[in-house]
């Protein structure tokens, strides 16, 4: 990959990423071209110099943290073309080691190394080893795709970042068969950041063993039955009222331990589809 192909991406993602933003629920905050105030304020910092404005930030200030700190991190002059620009894009988006992370997860069983978010040898030799980058381009937009939905703020940019990623997919898919691709644009909300830490939280497992716990108190078998009636009826007067009572409150007892049981099905599933899709563990 040469300095055009670094260009070309940028100027890309610089369509997708659009000017000044400060948007209340992007995690982003305050952001000029894609880059943050705290990724600006780290830049300056190691150069010695004060804070400053990220709305007043130069250009060449901007193309040098794009390229320091996205390009060279997920060694975009190394990726095959479409790859690149794919990956680059989902670094901006959701930082280097996500975007890596998804193409090392969507390289399949070529790939034999950990999914570590870092671009080594093993990572090349299977990129190496695929032909269709077509498709390898869609497995890793999936990837992205799911991350997105599993996050908070996907209720507010969803719609953004899946006109984002559908034109990502255009681009990429068109500069690995050697076209220049269609036009790009700016959507609304594809720009906020999209990070795990505001990745949704697994549903609680307390409220299972609560319904659980209770149902198996009130219906706790025939043994309960026998001695709840024994103690009431010289109370009731009224043996056949009694039953009547104490097998209501069994069947209720095991519908909420039912009820507790596949609450805890369901819990359990949500978590591992959240796991799987932020490739992290929840609980």
């Amino acid at each position: 990959m040469t300095q055009s192909n670094f260009s070309n991406a940028l100027a890309k993602v610089l369509v997708h990423e659009g000017g000044k933003a400060d948007h209340p629920n992007d995690p982003g905050g305050r952001t000029n071209q894609g880059i943050t105030q705290r990724t600006y304020d780290a830049y300056r910092s190691r150069l010695g110099l004060g804070k400053r404005d990220v709305w007043n930030i130069t250009n060449g200030e901007r193309d040098a943290i794009y390229r320091r700190q996205y390009w060279n991190v997920i060694h975009g002059d190394e990726l095959p073309p479409g790859v690149a620009y794919v990956v680059f894009d989902g670094a901006v988006n959701s930082g280097p080691s996500r975007s890596v992370k998804w193409l090392q997860r969507a390289l399949g069983s070529a790939y034999t190394g950990r999914v570590d978010g870092l671009i080594g040898i093993m990572t090349m030799d299977a990129l190496r080893a695929v032909n269709d980058h077509d498709l390898l381009i869609v497995k890793i937009l999936q990837l992205r795709r799911a991350f997105l939905k599993a996050l908070s703020t996907w209720k507010y940019f969803g719609r953004g970042w899946t006109a984002r990623v559908n034109d990502v997919r255009a681009t990429g898919q068109a500069w690995a068969r050697g076209s220049v691709g269609p036009a790009i644009h700016w959507h609304e909300g594809g720009s906020a950041k999209a990070e795990i830490e505001d990745a949704k939280k697994a549903p609680p497992t307390g409220v299972a063993d609560a319904l659980i716990g209770g149902g198996l108190g009130a219906g706790g078998g025939a043994q309960a039955i026998a001695e709840a009636k024994t103690t009431l009826v010289p109370l009731a007067g009224d043996g056949g009222l009694v039953d009547s009572i104490l097998v209501g409150l069994t069947i209720a007892g095991i519908a909420f331990t039912l009820g507790g049981i596949a609450y805890r099905i369901w819990a359990k599933r949500k978590q591992a589809a959240l796991e799987e899709s932020l490739d992290v563990a929840t609980a």
